[in-house]
């Protein structure tokens, strides 16, 4: 079991990796989106925050969550809903590109939003300081140990009461098992004409499970949804810290 409040897990190797990839960095997928947030068009299709994201902004408020943070914030379509709520907003990117384009509206709407660049397997919180996490379509860029790590650093800026929300790549998703394997269940796709060309990791209910209670998550809610377009399956999760004292209470 690691240590839950571990902010790094060692990056393991397998005897799945093809050799060509062995001493690369994995979670690089950050490079390509940095280009991204610096093309209007691209900007435009990433300014709407996702439905379940704001409709759990009232169960926030209502547990007395005050602090959230948005990791892979992106330009901060999220980060930007959380403030307008009256929440307070530290959000992180490893794009600088997207974090400036996200204090630029932030400024131009008048919202206090706290951004910070950094990449989600460090970062820049102390311990037990936030009331909730949203990490959406992110954390699985990389392999089963940068997830790994990723979530314990989600563990361990959450207060004991915290919640996560966070989405991870299914394996009925379309890309599945399209070009090399790299790591397990971890597939670059040199053709993607996207940002399968970096590194993506993809796990089943159980493995999921296994990953949460891993780094001291218990899931509450568990929901693999297609996205559009069609066939781009993700887990879409809600999670608490575990507590055997306590029953789960996000609901």
């Amino acid at each position: 079991m690691v240590d839950a409040r571990s902010p790094r897990l060692p990056v393991g190797r397998s005897s799945l990796t093809d050799e060509r990839v062995t001493d690369e960095r994995l979670d690089t997928a950050h490079e390509r989106w940095d280009r991204w947030w610096g093309e209007a068009k691209q900007r435009s299709h990433w300014s709407e925050p996702e439905p379940a994201v704001t409709a759990f902004i009232p169960r926030l408020q209502a547990r007395g969550a005050r602090r959230t943070l948005d990791v892979g914030a992106g330009i901060g379509r999220h980060s930007l809903a959380y403030a307008r709520a009256g929440l307070e907003v530290v959000a992180v990117d490893a794009s600088s590109t997207g974090i400036d384009e996200l204090v630029r509206t932030a400024a131009a709407a008048s919202l206090d939003v706290d951004a910070r660049v950094a990449p989600f397997t460090d970062l820049p919180l102390e311990d037990d300081t936030v009331d909730h996490v949203l990490a959406w379509n992110v954390l699985y860029h990389g392999d089963g140990e940068i997830v790994a790590r990723a979530l314990g650093e989600c563990r361990r800026v959450l207060r004991p009461d915290g919640t996560l929300q966070v989405t991870m790549l299914s394996k009925r998703n379309r890309a599945y098992g399209v070009g090399r394997q790299v790591r397990p269940d971890t597939f670059v796709d040199d053709a993607s004409t996207g940002d399968k060309d970096h590194p993506h990791f993809y796990v089943d209910a159980a493995g999921l499970c296994a990953l949460l209670a891993r780094v001291g998550f218990e899931p509450v809610s568990v929901v693999d949804v297609d996205q559009h377009p069609p066939g781009g399956w993700h887990w879409t999760v809600l999670a608490e810290i575990t507590s055997p004292s306590r029953p789960p209470s996000v609901g």
